[in-house]
């Protein structure tokens, strides 16, 4: 349809269709659309956090009593602040539940289990957000936390696994288009669409292979609150770099996205 707008539109109208592409590309109205995203703010807030939480881990600051105590006061109020900005949000995985299109038992299990489980975190961190503001009593925020955590882990094997067969589409897309691409070539023919095509495939490619490294950080996250913090796997510098590695992808994924 905007193809077909494109071709009837005259030479004005043409004008006019570019200038807000342009606008589009300037980085300060760009950083705009980006802020008044909920989720451009929350991964913003996100790398303050574990960018936080690397600086104490790393024991730059064990000397500086002061500091210290200023940077873990920071990063656990910005924690708090990414809570905040949850509320409601379970809501887009409801509605992505119930528009999603099932061909097989396997998408229907692995949509369930997605969007169910990372459906069920968001819903909880409502309430501990609300008990660690003081609104509910504190002593329920250690079994909310264990909900929490599990239906965050259980949401991410599923969002994992539909990645994965996701992936598997794009690669075999890829391998069709570079067969067409050869035989064109053989030919003699130009097969610049193909190239195009092919451009967009693998960078659709790249950003689903970022998208499954970054749930792979967050689940690594959520199985470190399920053992409590127990284990090599759960050490404050290894979940905090997962924690900013998680950080770096969303935060590009959302600006490419704008």
């Amino acid at each position: 349809m905007a193809k077909a707008v494109a071709m009837d539109a005259n030479s004005k109208g043409s004008e006019k269709s570019t200038k807000p592409n342009e606008r589009d590309r300037d980085f300060l109205n760009h950083l705009e659309t980006y802020l008044a995203k909920r989720d451009g703010v929350d991964k913003l807030l996100k790398i303050s956090r574990y960018a936080s939480k690397i600086i104490l881990a790393s024991s730059v600051l064990s000397e500086n009593v002061t500091l210290n105590r200023r940077l873990k006061s920071f990063e656990s109020s910005v924690g708090l602040s990414r809570k905040a900005f949850r509320l409601g949000k379970f809501v887009q995985d409801v509605n992505a539940l119930r528009s999603s299109r099932w061909d097989s038992n396997h998408e229907v299990l692995f949509s369930i289990v997605a969007y169910g489980g990372e459906g069920l975190y968001y819903f909880v961190e409502q309430f501990i957000w609300l008990s660690k503001s003081g609104l509910i009593d504190a002593r329920h925020a250690r079994w909310l936390q264990g909900i929490s955590a599990w239906a965050e882990f259980v949401g991410y094997i599923g969002s994992i696994s539909m990645k994965i067969r996701d992936l598997r589409t794009i690669r075999e897309e890829e391998a069709c288009l570079a067969s067409t691409m050869e035989i064109s070539v053989t030919r003699g023919v130009s097969c610049r669409a193909e190239e195009e095509k092919m451009k967009k495939v693998r960078e659709k490619k790249t950003m689903k292979a970022l998208s499954i490294l970054q749930d792979l950080a967050d689940a690594l996250m959520a199985i470190a609150d399920i053992r409590d913090g127990k284990g090599r796997l759960s050490a404050p510098m290894v979940i905090s770099s997962a924690g900013m590695l998680s950080a770096i992808i969303s935060t590009h994924k959302n600006w490419v996205s704008c």
